[in-house]
């Protein structure tokens, strides 16, 4: 068990060291839509590369999913076979979003071991979302 301050500097150590090994500009919150942000996460049970669709009006995200719905077969086939698609996820915090994202299991922060694991899912996953989303950003911001 960590205390608060250690699995801080556990977090940044391992971000520090993604940017270091993985040095590029990412698109992440440069999407050109508030609504719709691409995201890394990693916490004691899973690491995660997501678009996720928030809004504070269920409409607005709904209508956003539903175009990523349409474009679901070729994400599926030609990028991220692997990706989960859920209309209605709620975050810790009690906000619910969309969330389209691919998840590596059994991975923890705190583990030193699972870092490069880590690394290169962040990689490869997240070259392939920006892909798909670069591709198709005029059909899911028309």
């Amino acid at each position: 068990m960590f205390s608060k301050e250690e699995s801080k500097n556990i977090r940044e150590e391992f971000w520090t060291g993604f940017g270091k090994q993985y040095s590029r500009k990412w698109i992440l919150y440069d999407t050109k839509m508030k609504e719709l942000q691409l995201k890394f996460s990693f916490d004691n049970k899973t690491a995660k590369v997501s678009m996720d669709i928030s809004s504070r009006d269920a409409l607005i995200r709904t209508y956003y999913f539903e175009k990523i719905i349409a474009l679901k077969s070729i994400l599926l086939t030609d990028y991220l076979p692997d990706a989960t698609f859920e209309e209605s996820f709620l975050l810790p915090e009690g906000k619910t979003i969309s969330s389209i994202f691919v998840e590596l299991e059994n991975v923890n922060i705190h583990n030193r071991k699972d870092w490069l694991t880590v690394f290169e899912f962040f990689y490869d996953k997240m070259n392939l979302m920006e892909a798909f989303f670069l591709e198709y950003e005029p059909c899911i911001n028309d």
